[in-house]
């Protein structure tokens, strides 16, 4: 017999999902069969797999070690108490020590909030990368926050992305909770998300504007397309083209002698390089946009300031009134501080504190 202690990060699912993770070899025939004849139990009582586990919860496996293993050994791991080894945590740790500048803004029991620097992958994109999700990791584990026994159960993982060379706020989640919760939240648009950004040109008024962007997968550039424009898909239906977007801004400060404006920019939906492709297709690129803006004006920047990545930052989060256990959020700001050299031309070009 094997059994199983429904830990913090494991609540919410469903029991019959929760077995096939652990014997992701069995059939879903067979693990419904071991529970119609009571060979698995939750708290001592027959189920039928249908219900939402809670943290305490004892599920137990009368089966023998070897139809265990058979099925998959993930229970057994968990049935043991094994750890992660040393060798499988290390990456999380040299993550930690060796990414510079990624700072804690604020965290609780279920979330980390961090100002990400510029440079920094959100998320791998190649096997070999260090990432803010291993940084992360690594950062619990330095804390005491999670342990290596706990990832043998659940990963924390960041909740959004910004690009590498785009600084701000990232949200981390420690727990699963936490998890759902942010995924919720970033899906129904309940989380203010705000930007400072600094574009070409002069900006008077603020405006919400709408759009549809494609995605080009092998140069990973977007096209922005009119928010009306369609195409006739292979069945000669009339489909409209790309995703739909929505950026707002408002502008903060005007320079008119280098032509320049400080923006606050509301991002309304989340896509690949949203705001850089959706500003520069006004007529507005960011400052220090090679892919989308003004090389003679970036190179001027580059010079002068040192600028090799465009002048966007993530830097204020707006939490709506939150239940338990997340009330701790309800109605906070979240503010990330501007990094140079984005800062100097803040102060020096609009006067800026």
């Amino acid at each position: 017999m094997k059994e199983i202690i429904i830990q913090e990060n494991e609540a919410g699912k469903r029991l019959d999902r929760l077995l096939k993770q652990y014997l992701s070899e069995a059939s879903s025939g067979f693990l419904y069969k071991m529970l119609r004849k009571k060979n698995i139990t939750l708290n001592g009582k027959k189920a039928d797999g249908t219900e939402k586990l809670v943290s305490g919860d004892i599920i137990r496996v009368f089966m023998a070690d070897e139809t265990i293993e058979k099925f998959g050994n993930r229970m057994l791991k968990a049935a043991s108490d094994q750890n992660m080894t040393e060798e499988q945590i290390q990456p999380y740790l040299d993550a930690y020590r060796k990414l510079k500048g990624i700072t804690v803004l604020f965290e609780n029991h279920h979330l980390v909030f961090v100002n990400k620097p510029v440079g920094v992958l959100s998320q791998k994109a190649e096997p070999e990368d260090m990432s803010l999700n291993e940084w992360l990791i690594g950062y619990l584990l330095k804390t005491g926050k999670i342990t290596a026994q706990s990832l043998t159960t659940y990963h924390p993982s960041i909740c959004n992305r910004i690009d590498r060379n785009t600084s701000g706020i990232v949200v981390c989640a420690v727990t699963l909770p936490g998890a759902q919760q942010m995924a919720r939240m970033l899906k129904e648009r309940t989380i203010g998300k705000f930007y400072k950004a600094v574009v070409a040109g002069v900006i008077e008024e603020p405006a919400h504007i709408k759009a549809r962007i494609i995605k080009n997968e092998k140069t990973n550039t977007v096209k922005i397309l009119p928010w009306k424009d369609s195409a006739e898909d292979d069945a000669g239906a009339v489909q409209s083209a790309g995703d739909p977007i929505e950026t707002a801004y408002r502008p903060v400060a005007v320079n008119r002698k280098d032509q320049l404006t400080c923006l606050e920019v509301e991002l309304l939906t989340g896509k690949t390089h949203q705001i850089r492709a959706h500003l520069s297709s006004t007529g507005h690129p960011l400052v220090g946009d090679y892919k989308y803006g003004n090389q003679k004006l970036n190179e001027k920047f580059r010079a002068d300031y040192g600028v090799r990545s465009q002048l966007l930052h993530s830097y204020r989060l707006e939490f709506p009134q939150m239940e338990e256990p997340f009330s701790d959020l309800s109605g906070m700001k979240i503010v990330a501080p501007v990094p140079d050299p984005m800062r100097r031309i803040l102060t020096e070009k609009f006067h800026l504190t």
